[in-house]
């Protein structure tokens, strides 16, 4: 019990992606950014990105960072996000299993240290890229109130439960 507890626990936590400190992750040898999309880089029913969005993509691309967006929601929903910014991306992912984020990592050509999971769910976004050994970061979600029926009872209480775990 204890050791699935350890693998949602992320390496940071910040409240959202601007918080990130990139040039400290790119001197730390992270070189790929595996990210989330809902409730992650904008709301689960904003279809495009913010111009702060926008402008901290720039930065992540200036640094040399190669991203990719792995999304558990349908194509037509990641892909009217990610063509326009010319990201890459996995729908229908099936986070936390492995197959994705070994599918992105070789799509942007990097290894598992290289790499940064980037997502709002302990269950799906930090579990996976914990039990690939990347370098998880857990933000806080966007926009709670949009979240599906599963997100919301199913994993949300989880995480409920493992962070009472985890504070004894």
């Amino acid at each position: 019990m204890n050791h699935l507890f350890t693998k949602l626990v992320p390496k940071q936590s910040v409240r959202t992606v601007y918080e990130i400190d990139l040039e400290q992750l790119w001197n730390q040898g992270k070189r790929g950014i595996i990210t989330d999309l809902d409730n992650t880089l904008v709301g689960a029913r904003d279809p495009h990105a913010t111009p702060e969005l926008l402008k901290w993509l720039d930065k992540v691309r200036e640094l040399g960072f190669k991203v990719i967006i792995v999304s558990n929601n349908y194509h037509e929903r990641v892909s009217i996000f990610s063509k326009p910014l010319d990201i890459p991306f996995i729908h229908k992912a099936k986070k936390p299993t492995s197959i994705p984020f070994h599918k992105a990592m070789k799509m942007i050509g990097t290894t598992a240290d290289e790499t940064i999971m980037i997502g709002d769910q302990m269950m799906t976004d930090v579990l996976g890229g914990n039990r690939l050994g990347l370098y998880t970061i857990l933000v806080n979600p966007i926009a709670p109130k949009d979240e599906g029926v599963f997100t919301k009872v199913v994993n949300r209480n989880l995480e409920k439960i493992a962070l009472r775990f985890m504070k004894k």
